[in-house]
């Protein structure tokens, strides 16, 4: 059963959508997952909503919500600071925390691409989250861009733009806005999984605070907890190299996995064999019944 709601983040409201499994007793609590959306996206998205069904035909409550600035939730249209989303999340666990339907103490979060990062982060930072699963992720965001600006120039063009967008707000107290493939280059062929009402355009603070933001650096935290990470061996959006470092720094039990024959958008496709990988991960890891 799909239940839309709104749930207060820091002073916001975030557009959310709580799904329980059809099998649920009066009563009963079930283990939850928090889905996240990626850069600028919302969850709508096929990489949320796939992900959002297998899950509620295992027995998983979850749960998919915008985050601020996207979609229809509150905060300023296409301002993504990588903390804000962190809060977010963590406003989203504290409100599962409370629901009658789910046990507090099994809580997961799963994110792709922008959304994997803030899934580490949030699950480094907070004790709370159970479990993570991380898909075409990123930890670094400086190697990052490095990476997806690999072009002759192209990656002295970003730090350019970086500087020119600090300059602007010290001059005019105004954000320079830039294109979102300006940010995160993205394959035209790719482009179809960029949903409506995705955000086209942001401020540079969105790529500065992307630049910064370093989810690899709490990884290590999160153990004993589980922690799955899932990347294309060949990325055409993430270089995939970003979650192999995160998997060098995380402590056990972490697996990574890395498949040929699919791209960025893994969760977005029929991809069985990525799907296998993630069922039985969680039967290990995070099992609907103790």
């Amino acid at each position: 059963m799909d239940t839309r709601l709104t749930i207060p983040s820091d002073g916001l409201e975030l557009a959310a959508v709580l799904t329980t499994p059809d099998d649920m007793r009066p009563g009963e609590r079930r283990p939850a997952i928090v889905v996240l959306h990626g850069f600028g996206s919302n969850m709508d998205a096929g990489n949320v909503t796939r992900p959002c069904a297998m899950l509620s035909k295992l027995g998983y409550v979850t749960i998919r919500f915008d985050m601020r600035g996207c979609g229809a939730s509150g905060g300023e249209k296409g301002r993504i600071i990588c903390l804000d989303q962190v809060s977010d999340t963590r406003n989203v666990v504290s409100f599962l925390s409370d629901h009658p339907a789910v046990d507090a103490s099994r809580i997961a979060v799963l994110g792709s691409s922008f959304g994997a990062a803030v899934a580490v982060y949030t699950t480094g930072v907070d004790e709370r989250v159970a479990a993570c699963v991380s898909a075409s992720g990123w930890g670094h965001g400086e190697r990052k861009f490095q990476g997806q600006h690999d072009t002759p120039g192209a990656n002295a063009k970003f730090l350019a733009m970086l500087e020119a967008g600090r300059l602007h707000r010290e001059r005019t107290g105004q954000a320079m806005m830039v294109s979102r493939y300006d940010i995160v280059p993205i394959p035209h062929g790719l482009r179809t999984h960029v949903v409506d009402r995705s955000v086209q355009t942001f401020p540079h603070d969105t790529a500065q605070s992307m630049f910064d933001f370093r989810a690899e650096d709490v990884i290590g935290r999160i153990a004993p907890r589980p922690v799955l990470l899932l990347h294309s061996a060949q990325d055409s959006v993430t270089p995939t190299e970003q979650s192999i470092a995160m998997f060098q720094k995380a402590g056990q039990p972490a697996e990574l996995h890395l498949f040929a024959d699919t791209d960025h958008f893994m969760f977005a496709d029929s991809n069985t064999r990525v799907h296998h990988v993630l069922t039985d991960w969680l039967d290990r890891y995070f099992p609907v019944a103790r």
